[in-house]
């Protein structure tokens, strides 16, 4: 099987035992009380899906992030992954000391040993990670909305979120178990926030083509507002999965990732954590991670370029943009389809969202019937 990304799948959870002993302690420890962001990033550092991190990144990583898409170990990693808090909070507290992760629901999650506290200039790490400053973006606009200073230092979790799709929620450790139970030894990885579309459908069904297992891996994490809901979205997948796709051999389990909307930058980010997760290939098609306009429509598999095969460790399958065409009657690419654009209909899921939104049905070419149904009843129901 795959390893992890720096040899070894990080684990930062407290045995029972542990835990214990360790909430009574951080029931007397100063607290700073994490966003929703930070939770899962609290998490998925301590399950070993942001191995090899064992904790909220130093200055020292997080600036040769920024600046080279490596930890200053030289191990790539392109997404800084960081706790901020206010300068207020920061003040109160010391280096060294022990200090309680908390929820909004006031929870003990973790306690995070303290080993430095840096400010940071949001300029900077807006245009390094989204390359602009643009606040219409929305991982500028979230930039900008952080508090001022970087906690850092290794963190132990003690109690994991609350779980809303409970039977597909399986840690690195649980799906490397399960792939090879399965015999599984090559194991393709497909990253989503939308809803699965017929061009979808074709990149992921290629992908099976070569090799042993599809992950199908929808992001469940706080998202912009006008995505369509995780629990929506995660009921279109089911009803596709269950009429259309060979159960033996494709798997279904969520990803409690926030989306940064980093395009090429999140590209290399979702491929290494998907490495993680035992998986040996990464699907990346037209604007992975992209939002808007603010990157090249290929842009997120010419990033792959600049790093060896090694250093990445997870094959990157590189497709053209998928349409319908119509004189061929199937999914076809540029490559495959010898047909003027006049006889192609392209997909995407804002377009998706924006006719589900405006009441149309999108044709059976964009998506399985069964799929629309659920999400006009799904937005329907919303709308009530």
């Amino acid at each position: 099987m795959v390893k992890p990304h720096g040899g070894t799948l990080v684990n930062r959870i407290a045995t029972d035992n542990e835990r214990d002993v360790l909430l009574k302690e951080a029931n007397s420890l100063p607290s700073v009380t994490l966003s929703d962001w930070s939770l899962s990033d609290l998490e998925l550092i301590a399950n070993g899906a942001f191995s090899p991190l064992e904790g909220f990144m130093n200055q020292n990583d997080y600036l040769h992030v920024l600046k080279e898409m490596k930890l200053a170990n030289g191990i790539v990693w392109s997404i800084p992954i960081t706790l901020p808090v206010s300068k207020q909070i920061s003040n109160g507290l010391e280096i060294g000391q022990d200090i309680a992760l908390k929820g909004s629901d006031d929870v003990i999650y973790g306690i995070l040993t303290l080993e430095e506290k840096f400010e940071y200039n949001k300029d900077v790490e807006a245009l390094f990670i989204y390359k602009t400053l643009d606040k219409n973006h929305p991982g500028v606009r979230k930039t900008y909305e952080k508090e001022d200073v970087y906690l850092a230092g290794p963190i132990t979790l003690l109690n994991h979120p609350l779980k809303q799709f409970n039977k597909f929620q399986y840690d690195p450790k649980n799906l490397r178990s399960l792939f090879k139970k399965r015999g599984w030894n090559t194991i393709a990885a497909f990253q989503t926030r939308n809803p699965i579309h017929r061009a979808h459908e074709y990149l992921q069904k290629t992908a099976l083509e070569m090799t042993d297992g599809l992950l199908i891996h929808p992001l469940v994490g706080e998202t912009k507002k006008d995505d369509i809901p995780a629990k929506l979205r995660f009921e279109s997948y089911q009803a596709l999965l269950e009429k259309y796709y060979p159960e033996e051999r494709v798997q279904l389990s969520v990803y409690p990732a926030a989306m940064r909307y980093a395009g090429p930058r999140e590209a290399i980010f979702h491929a290494l954590v998907r490495k993680n997760y035992g998986c040996t290939h990464f699907i990346v098609g037209r604007d992975h991670a992209g939002v808007g306009d603010y990157y090249g429509t290929y842009e997120s598999q010419e990033i792959f370029e600049q790093f060896s095969s090694d250093e990445i460790g997870i094959e990157i399958l590189k497709f053209d943009h998928a349409f319908y065409c119509k004189i061929c009657e199937n999914m076809a690419t540029a490559k495959t389809c010898p047909h003027s654009s006049d006889a192609h209909l392209h997909l995407s899921g804002t377009k998706v969202r924006s006719m589900l939104r405006k009441g149309e049905v999108p044709p059976k070419e964009f998506s399985r019937p069964e799929v629309i149904d659920v999400l006009i009843k799904g937005m329907h129901s919303d709308e009530k």
